[in-house]
């Protein structure tokens, strides 16, 4: 454990990446994708390299304990490897794909989803304590809505600290949203800090098109109307498509397709919905062209693909 003097600061053990991999692994005995007691804490093991594969980030930090990762967000790509950490401000398709793992180092990933408004309230509350924005960054495009950083020895304390507390569940209720708060103060106050704050000031670009991506999450089923969304975010519709491809590396027609595609996946795989009529329920009017896009999005027509996810294992890891 991490011990702590009052008045003082902690002391770290310089074997906290070792000490993170063994309670990960410890939780997660099998190649899995699993929740855990505390509902927004979720471990993963994947114990070969794979192919990208395709999902839908949420709002989140995602931390990477142990092997690599390359994740691909439209035209970027981002390769990260442990231990570092992936701040996500908004809900992205992605693809993503395992680089290195075996059974006896198997890739290891800590997800937490976080509030958009909790962000908010703690940079409300440093005040002038949280660090201006900036341009010195992995993705060097500010407003680009996922980016990554090393993780230091203050952030693999705050993590260890959540993670222990599975071992104590009758702390979880108190102790759990402190240390999501401090994972959150400590993404704040590090290298991503002003991206993430540029996505929840009310006055800037980026916390524009994150309402905009929230109206077409809950939206992604109508018609797709530009104007409309540009009148709603107060931008024209010219700095509507650039500001977008900002942020999600891909245009609104196209994030709408991506979201369209993942929940007809969705509903046919966990609500054993027909091609068909998942294709109507996400908003296509033709199932021959629904079944054309998925299979380039997902590499395989809907009954092959859905077939086969029911029988792999690894079905539910995320990208």
């Amino acid at each position: 454990m991490i011990n702590t003097v009052p008045g003082q600061v902690a002391h770290f053990s310089n074997n906290l990446p070792l000490q993170l991999s063994d309670v990960v692994r410890r939780w997660t005995p099998q190649e899995a994708l699993q929740g855990t007691a505390i509902p927004w804490l979720q471990l993963a093991r994947v114990d070969t390299a794979t192919g990208f594969c395709s999902a839908v980030y949420e709002p989140s930090l995602c931390f990477v304990i142990q092997g690599s990762k390359t994740v691909q967000l439209g035209d970027r790509e981002i390769d990260y490897q442990a231990p570092s950490y992936m701040a996500n401000s908004v809900h992205l398709p992605v693809l993503g794909r395992v680089d290195y793992a075996t059974p006896e180092q198997p890739y290891l990933a800590v997800k937490v989803i976080i509030d958009p408004q909790e962000v908010a309230e703690l940079i409300i509350e440093l005040g002038d304590k949280a660090p201006p924005a900036g341009t010195d960054y992995i993705c060097s495009e500010m407003d680009c809505g996922l980016c990554s950083a090393s993780m230091d020895v203050h952030m693999q304390g705050s993590l260890y600290r959540l993670l222990s507390l599975l071992d104590s569940p009758e702390d979880i209720q108190i102790l759990a949203p402190l240390a999501r708060r401090e994972l959150i103060y400590r993404a704040i106050m590090g290298e991503l800090g002003p991206r993430m704050r540029r996505f929840v000031a009310a006055d800037t670009q980026a916390n524009r098109i994150s309402r905009v991506i929230d109206t077409l999450k809950e939206r992604y089923a109508q018609p797709l109307r530009i104007r409309d969304l540009a009148v709603a975010a107060n931008m024209s519709e010219s700095t509507l498509y650039h500001s977008f491809r900002q942020v999600t590396r891909m245009s609104p027609l196209q994030y709408q397709k991506k979201l369209r595609l993942h929940e007809a996946r969705r509903l046919m795989l966990t609500e054993g919905l027909e091609a068909a009529t998942a294709s109507y329920r996400v908003g296509y009017e033709s199932p021959s062209h629904f079944s054309r896009e998925y299979s380039r999005m997902f590499g395989a027509p809907p009954r092959a693909d859905v077939t086969q996810l029911r029988g792999a294992s690894t079905a539910t890891l995320p990208a």
